[in-house]
């Protein structure tokens, strides 16, 4: 199987899945479990995503300087700091580990 077969073969799948969603009945979906599998399934895939993004690197777990970067985000978060300082202090942070060389 070449590339554009996979392409093609990944959309046809993905179209699939969309009409089958309108198939299903509003009642199922609408029901209290479904609504709060997909808002638990929201913050899993999130979480999930910035713990590959903070300690991943290929296939290896790499504690650097986006470890300690990322705590100190969420303790701007939590802390209720404008985003744009969150983001601000967690590059500065990770700069100036890298710049010491202590998480390169």
């Amino acid at each position: 199987m070449n590339m554009w077969t996979a392409i093609l073969v990944a959309s046809i799948i993905c179209v699939a899945l969309k009409t089958v969603g309108y198939l299903i009945p509003a009642r199922w979906v609408e029901a209290p479990t479904p609504m709060r599998i997909a808002d638990l399934l929201t913050v899993a895939l999130l979480a999930a995503l910035v713990a590959v993004q903070t300690l991943g690197a290929g296939q290896a777990v790499v504690v650097d300087a986006r470890v300690p970067a990322v705590l100190v985000a969420a303790g701007l978060l939590i802390l209720r700091a404008p985003f744009l300082v969150v983001v601000v202090a967690a590059a500065l942070v990770a700069a100036l580990l890298r710049l010491w060389g202590w998480a390169a």
